[in-house]
């Protein structure tokens, strides 16, 4: 027991002093506001990609994915807004304004990487040329993670008629494609974490050191997400202070508290690698 306190005591003291003290609050609102400018990017590149390829359902399968983990009251204006952006017809597929979205769809990636080297007290000696391509496949990779979810999407319904031809009871599961929606963007939100957390970063962790922190970044993101939406539907009046720049500026100031607790979770991370490292020092 007394171990256990000393342990947490540390890792605590050790996760909030870095954080504070190595700028964690400017790269939280660093990677927020490049994911926001990010987001429409990577959105108009993915929905050309997948145009191109035959996707056709992409659009709404990539709203589902993105939002449905976003607090609704956030999610919903600016949803419509993405939809609006990605129902425009664009030309083909390598004009220049679509290979610009996927750069600056990969700037969202960079931002990542830069909070994450810090976190882990890590300096990335690869070379600019690599992380940048390493970005961009990430990119590439999502686009065909999210086509691969549409077409999963377009086949339920069919083979669920089939099944419930054999099983009838089946149909009284068949209306709940949201709560599978809900499900599979929460299994992309989870593999993304685990993904970024273990190759993003210069270094090398295994999956057991990067787990606790995935796992509290989680559970305090349905925390924070909890609380402030309904500090919006309760107290928040974003419509009188912002007029139509409402929905962005909830958007920001939500995408803020995200990253603020994504930095933390790569910090706690560090803080209990830092933390074995000194017992297996001591025991030395």
């Amino acid at each position: 027991m007394r171990r256990a306190k000393s342990f947490l005591r540390r890792v605590i003291a050790d996760t909030w002093r870095h954080f504070s003290t190595d700028d964690g609050w400017a790269l939280a609102s660093h990677v927020a506001l490049s994911g926001i400018m990010a987001l429409f990017p990577f959105l108009i590149f993915a929905t050309s990609l997948a145009s191109f390829l035959g996707a056709s359902a992409f659009t709404d399968t990539a709203v589902h994915v993105i939002f449905d983990t976003w607090p609704e009251v956030i999610a919903k204006p600016i949803a419509q807004e993405v939809r609006n952006v990605l129902n425009i017809q664009r030309g083909g597929l390598l004009t220049i304004s679509v290979i610009a979205a996927a750069y600056f769809a990969s700037n969202g990636i960079e931002a990542l990487r830069v909070a994450l080297n810090r976190a882990y007290r890590v300096i990335d000696t690869r070379s600019i040329i690599y992380c940048r391509l390493q970005s961009l496949g990430y990119v590439v990779v999502a686009t065909i993670g999210i086509m691969a979810i549409s077409f999963l999407l377009i086949l339920a319904p069919l083979a669920m008629r089939i099944a419930t031809i054999y099983i009838p009871e089946l149909v009284l599961i068949s209306a709940t494609i949201g709560f599978w929606r809900y499900c599979i963007a929460s299994a992309v939100l989870i593999i993304g974490l685990l993904v970024v957390h273990l190759w993003l970063p210069a270094g090398h962790r295994t999956f057991m050191e990067i787990l606790p922190g995935v796992l509290v970044t989680l559970l305090a993101w349905t925390i924070g997400a909890t609380i402030f939406a309904s500090y919006l539907e309760t107290f928040a009046n974003y419509v009188s202070t912002y007029a139509g720049l409402a929905s962005i500026m909830a958007a920001i100031v939500f995408l803020y508290i995200i990253a603020a607790i994504f930095i933390i979770g790569a910090e706690i991370n560090a803080a209990i690698i830092r933390y074995w490292e000194s017992v297996e020092a001591e025991r030395a």
